[in-house]
């Protein structure tokens, strides 16, 4: 079977945008990778059921989101919808309400756009956070780093700046209702959050902590409670870590966060209450491994190393969950996010 999947990249040295390369699951191998659209530092890509890229877009001054159009070939940038300013770190679909989120961490701000029929964005709303925490990343005030959504619907947002994660309700025509805020250990940094099938867990990656909050989530009121905080690297490693992406098998068996600075994967095992083990820690073979994902038939992952610029392949065991190296050093410049078609 061949697998294709995007890499979003920084374009700050060689790299010129979204790369397409593909696995293949037979021989345990990666193809060469494809520049699929040229554009500055898509660092985040969401795709559409309609075969829409979404990418994070640096365009001169001006920072937002380039709209790749996947359905012609070659694949076409048919609109640049940015502003003055930083572009955003994250960007999700929204398939039920045909709404695209982004966060932006340099500006501290949530923006909704519409999708049109087209494929192309129209702004509905945008919020901006406050505030700040005890450690020297979060004394500039907030950091939006994630915006996506709940199990039921609801938009569940990270600020690494003010260690907060707040909860919106989102409106059928793109406005944002703020609900609940859940507040970590202080200098925490949440980043990414994933949430088990039921929607009762969710695991909240804390890049400044290098560790996982588990959390339950209540469905009634979109609120948050604390379960148990668990390290994503060993005790001691005292040199600088910032955990950085988090994915969950869909057995909600396993869960799986990389390092940056200890650069590796930390795979923890699941109990019946939700609770975390650490049952590995395997290195990326690279440094600075920003994100990576598990293929659709969850047997590989694949991990960008940015700093290194190379991707990492793994198998994965879906018994124990536990991974092996199969390929490194596959060249991949800049890479960031990992998104399998």
């Amino acid at each position: 079977m061949k697998e294709s999947f995007f890499v979003g990249t920084y374009t700050k040295k060689t790299s010129q945008g979204v790369y397409k390369l593909t696995l293949d699951t037979e021989t345990n191998t990666l193809s060469k990778a494809e520049l699929v659209a040229k554009i500055g530092n898509p660092t985040y890509v969401a795709k559409s059921k309609r075969n829409f890229l979404y990418t994070v877009d640096q365009k001169g001054a001006d920072g937002g989101v380039a709209v790749v159009d996947l359905n012609t070939t070659p694949a076409k940038i048919i609109q640049h919808a940015v502003t003055p300013g930083n572009s955003p770190a994250y960007v999700a679909v929204d398939e039920q309400r045909q709404l695209l989120y982004s966060s932006n961490y340099h500006l501290a701000t949530v923006t909704v756009y519409k999708i049109g029929e087209d494929g192309r964005l129209s702004q509905t709303d945008v919020v901006a956070h406050s505030g700040k925490g005890p450690k020297p990343e979060q004394a500039d005030g907030a950091h939006v780093h994630f915006s996506d959504l709940t199990p039921d619907n609801r938009l569940v947002v990270c600020d690494l700046g003010t260690d907060e994660v707040y909860t919106y309700d989102v409106s059928d025509d793109g406005k944002l209702t703020e609900v609940t805020r859940y507040k970590t250990k202080a200098g925490f940094g949440p980043r990414h959050i994933v949430f088990t099938k039921n929607g009762s867990t969710a695991y909240l990656a804390g890049e400044l902590g290098s560790a996982v909050e588990v959390l339950n989530y209540d469905e009634q009121n979109g609120e948050f409670t604390h379960l148990q905080t668990i390290s994503t690297i060993p005790s001691t490693w005292h040199a600088h870590n910032g955990a950085a992406a988090i994915k969950l098998s869909q057995d909600d068996k396993f869960l799986y966060v990389s390092n940056r600075g200890y650069n590796s994967l930390a795979v923890f095992a699941t109990s019946s209450d939700g609770s975390l083990k650490l049952i590995q820690n395997i290195s990326v073979e690279g440094d600075f491994p920003r994100d990576f994902a598990l293929d659709p038939t969850e047997s590989f992952i694949v991990c960008a190393n940015q700093n290194t610029d190379n991707l990492t392949l793994f198998s994965r065991s879906k018994e124990n969950g536990k991974l092996t190296l199969l390929e490194k050093d596959i060249p991949l410049p800049e890479g960031v996010c990992v998104l399998f078609e």
